[in-house]
């Protein structure tokens, strides 16, 4: 699930272990062995639940390429090796990049792994045809530590080459494209091999606008410190604010602190003379 989860997100994993209750945390090491001088902790995560029966499918995504057309029906090439594998997948729905739905029918008797396929639109040779598989995957019920991870050549990521897509130019009739209105009418120019007179010159400026641009220039460095001599005053100002905010705020703590000593001194005083006055003793026997 590592693959398809963003970064820095939850992902769900299935793993093989001791029964544990649910909610449970645990954290997971690469290695506990003593000859590492330092380690570092791999994963954290809850227990979510404890079901042997859990499924774990792999997306697939199977690519074919066709060879031959006939209208709706194709044969389709470069998908499956065998006739047995295309058996297994009769009736599957199968779709072009392009959009274009579509299902396999049979296999073809020779070449190997050769099939035919029916689409609802007419497809191109230079669609490629792809089939949405999932592959069930179990997790392992035992492991030795010191024994490498398996790992197979068909498992493995391979640099994907895709013939680049020659498009035919667009050609319109001669009749067709006299008949678009003016707006619309196709230009084609052939590229020029020389370069126009306008990139050939240099631009040299002229008396007027080389005192025109001298004088923009002087015009913005005056504006610049204009404005940089109103931040540093603004700047002074609001360091004397913060300072009288400041001396304010003091004042108003050791005001706040006097009078709270103050009023707990007159209710402490208060409270001792209610109590005196009450006279709560036994009554004498006679």
């Amino acid at each position: 699930m590592l693959k398809y989860t963003p970064e820095h997100m939850h992902c769900f994993g299935t793993f093989y272990g001791p029964l544990v209750a649910p909610n449970t945390g645990f954290c997971c090491v690469q290695s506990f062995s003593n000859k590492n001088p330092g380690f570092r902790i791999a994963a954290t995560g809850v227990v979510l639940s404890v079901d042997e029966g859990c499924e774990i499918v792999k997306k697939l995504k199977l690519t074919g390429y066709p060879y031959k057309i006939f209208r709706n029906t194709a044969f389709i090439k470069d998908m499956f090796n065998s006739a047995l594998e295309i058996a297994k997948f009769e009736g599957a729905a199968i779709r072009t990049v392009s959009g274009i739905r579509g299902q396999i029918k049979r296999a073809l008797s020779k070449p190997e792994g050769h099939f035919r396929a029916t689409f609802e639109d007419k497809i191109l040779m230079s669609d490629i045809v792809f089939l949405r598989t999932w592959y069930p995957i179990k997790p392992a019920r035992f492991y030795n530590p010191g024994i490498p991870t398996p790992l197979e050549k068909d498992s493995a990521y391979r640099p994907v080459d895709r013939p680049t897509r020659h498009f035919n130019p667009l050609r319109v009739p001669r009749q067709l494209a006299s008949d678009l209105p003016f707006k619309s009418q196709i230009v084609q120019m052939r590229p020029r091999k020389k370069e126009t007179y306008m990139q050939k010159r240099a631009v040299v400026l002229g008396g007027e606008e080389k005192k025109a641009r001298d004088l923009l220039q002087k015009l913005t460095t005056l504006r610049n410190e204009k404005v940089a001599k109103r931040q540093a005053a603004q700047e002074e100002r609001r360091k004397v604010y913060r300072a009288k905010v400041a001396e304010s705020l003091e004042k108003k703590a050791a005001r706040e602190k006097r009078e709270k000593g103050e009023f707990w001194s007159r209710e402490g005083k208060k409270r001792k003379n209610e109590g005196g006055d009450g006279g709560g003793g036994k009554k004498r026997k006679r």
